[in-house]
């Protein structure tokens, strides 16, 4: 009889975390991810956006950049303008050559492949989520597709870092952030469960009325793995062919990895891995407003420039006067996104500077938004700078 045990980091043994999650081995991972998924995919691109350092040492003397960099938080900050390094800096245990964890910056993809749906005018905003995936539950069936792209989607999934379980454990109607970690594959299923994949586990989602009455934004990570589905059924694409045409757009240097689940499908909501240089190439497409370095179109300016323009939901304290529009944050002029446990980018076409930042908060649910208020604040002050 041979012996196995279950995968250590994938094993849940405490707090409700896999044991890659828990607070003491939460920055090694982060900064190891693509070795823990269990699936995953890798591409690069066929040629490299070339930068070079025209280093701005204002940068580095602003106080928000010396905080934030001076935490034991911080893994990265490279700031990149046009195809010039403003600005790069790196934490003792890490290095321009590692890739790291971008969480939900993952999803911006969404934002680059909508835009072209709607200005090849193959997806009507407007319709409902079941005029393209007749096979959904009621948890997005009568949300528009629109709701979706803006986070503006009630139904029975809670993601609830701190409270991952939700309040109603005992008839089960409400699905925490632990289930959807089993259809993502980064924890192992109660033993005797079998796994199940993310586009069936926001399939399966229910709601008794999917508007949002608040205005504000209900942020929920299978929006993006509905999107995807979407853009799948309507190009006749794979995601991994679309996110293969981003990359080879974008010109990033290593690898870009991304995580599968079971069925093979992109854990497009939270799966990615790239170095802190590639995620600012990256980020240059969208200050670029989609053009990709051959001049191939990923992205549509005018799409993204509606998205910039005080449309959206509306983020909450701390860091209010910030917007959720299209699979982007924005504050009006910056696009981007907020990862879990500490990461953000930052686009700004009027400037064509980008911010990519990473870190790692050990906290016990790595989710602090005063932290993240900050952050962005930084950021704010870095693209003011650039812009004098």
């Amino acid at each position: 009889m041979l012996s196995i045990m279950p995968n250590p980091d994938l094993l849940v043994e405490k707090d409700d975390k896999p044991n890659w999650n828990l607070p003491d081995e939460r920055r090694w991972s982060f900064h190891n991810l693509a070795m823990i998924a269990r699936y995953g995919l890798t591409m690069r691109s066929s040629h490299v956006l070339t930068l070079s350092k025209t280093i701005d040492r204002r940068i580095g003397n602003l106080n928000s950049v010396r905080l934030i960099t001076g935490m034991s938080s911080f893994s990265a900050l490279v700031v990149v303008r046009e195809q010039s390094v403003l600005f790069e800096e790196y934490a003792t245990d890490f290095g321009p050559n590692q890739p790291h964890s971008m969480q939900s910056i993952s999803k911006t993809p969404m934002h680059l492949v909508f835009s072209r749906l709607i200005a090849d005018g193959l997806v009507d905003p407007k319709a409902t989520v079941s005029t393209y995936l007749p096979e959904v539950s009621s948890g997005y069936a009568d949300a528009t597709v629109q709701d979706v792209l803006d986070m503006s989607v009630n139904n029975n999934f809670n993601e609830d870092y701190e409270d991952p379980y939700t309040a109603d454990l005992n008839t089960g109607s409400t699905m925490g952030y632990n289930t959807e970690e089993i259809a993502m594959g980064w924890r192992l299923p109660p033993p005797g469960e079998k796994e199940f994949g993310c586009r069936a586990f926001a399939a399966a989602l229910v709601s008794d009325d999917v508007f949002n009455k608040t205005g504000e934004t209900l942020y929920k990570s299978t929006n993006t793995d509905i999107l995807a589905w979407i853009a799948e059924r309507l190009t006749g694409k794979s995601l991994r062919e679309m996110l293969v045409e981003i990359v080879n757009a974008a010109g990033i240097e290593g690898v870009y990895h991304i995580g599968t689940d079971c069925d093979g499908v992109p854990i497009i909501a939270g799966g990615a891995s790239m170095t802190a240089r590639d995620m600012a190439r990256y980020g240059l497409l969208f200050a670029r407003q989609g053009l990709g370095i051959h001049g191939e179109t990923v992205g549509d300016k005018s799409y993204m420039e509606a998205s910039r323009n005080d449309r959206g939901t509306q983020c909450g304290d701390p860091y209010n006067w910030v917007r959720y529009s299209n699979q982007t944050f924005t504050n009006g002029r910056w696009v981007g996104h907020l990862g879990f446990g500490g990461q953000v980018l930052m686009a700004d076409p009027d400037t064509q500077t980008v911010i990519s930042f990473f870190s790692v908060l050990e906290s016990r649910h790595a989710d602090d938004e005063t932290y993240f208020g900050e952050v962005i604040s930084m950021g704010e002050d870095i693209l003011e700078l650039v812009a004098q």
